[in-house]
């Protein structure tokens, strides 16, 4: 799939370029997975080389239900491009105008606005892809203010606080963002 999505370059940050997921991903993701912070606010953590490969193959079959879109999100380092988040748009069908974005930043990448400008291309895209799209929503539980400085950073705006809801043990915020308005 060569589907490339560029990222703004800030005076503190390279630019970023979200892709979809391939096979070669595999160590990046688990290494990333290894960081118990992203594992406290995933549902479903990476742990092992199977549970690496199946989440590959989940994401690529994904994409090709049309449904659900993840991105590896990468900068350019010494070595090379590097995993630094991750970012989802989830719950896309026809006829329906909201869908939701999710995302997790790598433990390496946090603090330096990579969550924020991966969002940010993301939800561009989403809205240029899918005209009948007319809002994302992005939640998270109460208690990670980061997801919500996240939220706020890219314009998503609060507007309610969620019951728990299994599989997440805490009440959760709904940000979102309208589609842009066509002149």
């Amino acid at each position: 799939m060569r589907i490339e999505l560029p990222a703004m370059v800030t005076t503190s940050a390279p630019g970023l370029v979200l892709r979809p997921w391939r096979d070669d991903d595999l160590d990046a993701l688990l290494e990333a997975y290894r960081d118990p912070v992203l594992q406290r606010w995933t549902q479903n953590p990476v742990t092992t080389v199977d549970e690496g490969r199946q989440w590959l193959e989940q994401a690529r079959q994904d994409w090709d239900d049309g449904r659900r879109f993840t991105f590896a999100a990468l900068e350019d380092g010494a070595d090379g491009p590097r995993l630094v988040a991750c970012v989802v748009l989830k719950g896309v069908a026809p006829g329906r105008p909201v869908a939701e974005v999710g995302y997790w930043t790598a433990a390496w990448a946090r603090g330096r606005g990579v969550a924020p400008r991966a969002v940010i291309a993301l939800s561009r895209w989403a809205f240029d892809r899918f005209t009948g799209l007319a809002r994302l929503d992005l939640l998270h539980q109460v208690d990670n203010p980061a997801s919500c400085r996240v939220a706020e950073k890219c314009g998503y705006l609060f507007q309610e606080v969620l019951p728990a809801y299994p599989p997440f043990p805490r009440d959760g915020h709904r940000h979102s963002l309208a589609a842009p308005s066509v002149s």
